[in-house]
């Protein structure tokens, strides 16, 4: 796929975004839901093995191509591994998936309720290197715990800061200011965020559009004038600890949005399974994601 055909897949596709990017901490977790205890490995190498033949029986599952799904967030090692026998990135792009890669190094600790990103060295040498391997654009993760104006604010200048950099070799940001759903503060600090970010995008200079990936508001439709924004290519969704069912009514409630799941994506698949039941399982996951993500083009009538 040409960078223009993978921007007109992303702005309009008919689908979802797989977010297969677990890293560090939460490779364990993602294994142990797998049905690969902690201990079937002997260091960090095997365990990323292992996570990397979990993603790549995915990506080269007959269920999962460009039909429904529309893109995949990447770990960076899965983005420098093979699927098929292939890079990684080209058999996406054969499958008619848009590659992205998660950049974020992981959070620092809470201050005026959020985690900002740590900092990121290597960047600029790592995203020259996704942008030469055929990957169209990158996630970059913080987390929102309290609705505290100066630490949301805080982070949208943090995404924003980042976002820039990513545009400058020619990639497509996603910005993932998570808002965490189990906050006790979680409604108004959706309120502060959409705020925080329509005044950071009247604000961006240039043409240039970004993408965002957000916690599916507490108030249905709240995010709708992100949806709506000129400089926003998409509006995706985490599923932020929903179970799929539970994310998938969530986000049908929310027009525009499209899914970006990754624990609701991969939750009934176990290591042990047949390739028959593995891709059954499977595309029943994709086909209930796809189905919550569909119903998203009346969103000028209800804007």
């Amino acid at each position: 796929m040409t960078p223009a055909e993978m921007t007109a897949k992303i702005a309009a596709g008919d689908g979802f975004i797989a977010a297969l990017d677990q890293s560090g901490g939460s490779t364990p977790k993602a294994l142990k839901g797998y049905g690969i205890e902690e201990g079937a490995w002997s260091g960090d190498e095997e365990m990323f093995d292992l996570i990397h033949e979990m993603r790549a029986r995915i990506i080269t599952s007959p269920a999962f191509n460009g039909d429904k799904v529309i893109g995949a967030i990447l770990f960076e090692r899965t983005m420098d591994g093979e699927a098929g026998g292939k890079p990684v990135p080209q058999a996406l792009h054969d499958r008619g998936v848009v590659p992205f890669l998660k950049i974020d190094k992981g959070l620092e600790d809470e201050a005026n309720g959020v985690q900002l990103m740590k900092p990121m060295p290597g960047l600029d040498a790592l995203l020259d290197r996704a942008a030469k391997l055929g990957i169209f654009g990158t996630k970059e993760r913080s987390v929102v715990n309290l609705a505290n104006r100066e630490g949301i604010a805080a982070i949208v200048a943090q995404q924003f800061e980042v976002a820039q950099q990513v545009l400058s070799y020619g990639l497509m940001p996603i910005l993932e200011p998570e808002v965490n759903i189990k906050s006790a503060e979680r409604a108004e600090a959706d309120a502060i965020l959409l705020d925080e970010l329509m005044k950071a995008l009247d604000a961006m200079p240039g043409t240039d559009k970004v993408m965002l990936k957000l916690s599916l508001p507490a108030e249905p439709e709240l995010f709708l004038p992100l949806v709506n924004h000129p400089r926003v290519l998409r509006v995706v969704a985490l599923s932020g600890g929903f179970a799929r069912a539970e994310a998938c009514v969530e986000l049908a409630k929310n027009h525009g949005i499209i899914a970006s799941f990754s624990r609701a994506l991969l939750s009934d698949l176990r290591y042990g399974m047949t390739d028959a039941e593995f891709d059954a399982s499977l595309g029943g996951a994709i086909d209930e994601i796809w189905a919550a993500s569909a119903r998203k083009d009346t969103v000028a009538a209800v804007a």
